[in-house]
């Protein structure tokens, strides 16, 4: 079963950081795009951060550019989203994604909340 686990969230400051993880297991992590979303209250699921999968280039919405950094580490089937130098308008529950596109599949961590405080 594919299951995506994240940990890393939490109560911080601003200006403060904090390391989000993403454990896949139950496919192989190696053959999926990743990307981290999240979703503050009231406002829709937006798309912050991603890695393709065909040349490894990473993409960033503007409100993180230059804050935060996505990564990934197959041998270990996780990933991660570094966020530094981080606002209250962070404040939101964070995402982990993986999707295939040929033979196309899609999964989904649970969420984890991160709250920035001022």
């Amino acid at each position: 079963e594919a299951q995506l686990v994240e940990s890393g969230g939490g109560l911080v400051q601003t200006g403060g950081s904090l390391r989000l993880s993403c454990a896949a297991s139950g496919f192989t992590f190696d053959d999926y795009a990743i990307g981290w979303f999240r979703q503050a209250p009231g406002k829709e699921r937006e798309r912050i951060s991603c890695i393709s999968t065909s040349d490894g280039s990473t993409e960033y919405a503007d409100s993180v550019k230059g804050r935060f950094s996505i990564s990934r580490d197959n041998a270990k089937t996780t990933m991660y989203l570094q966020m530094n130098s981080l606002k209250p308008e962070d404040t939101a529950v964070y995402y982990c994604n993986v999707r295939r596109f040929k033979d196309p599949a899609d999964y989904w961590g649970q969420g984890t909340q991160v709250t920035v405080s001022s």
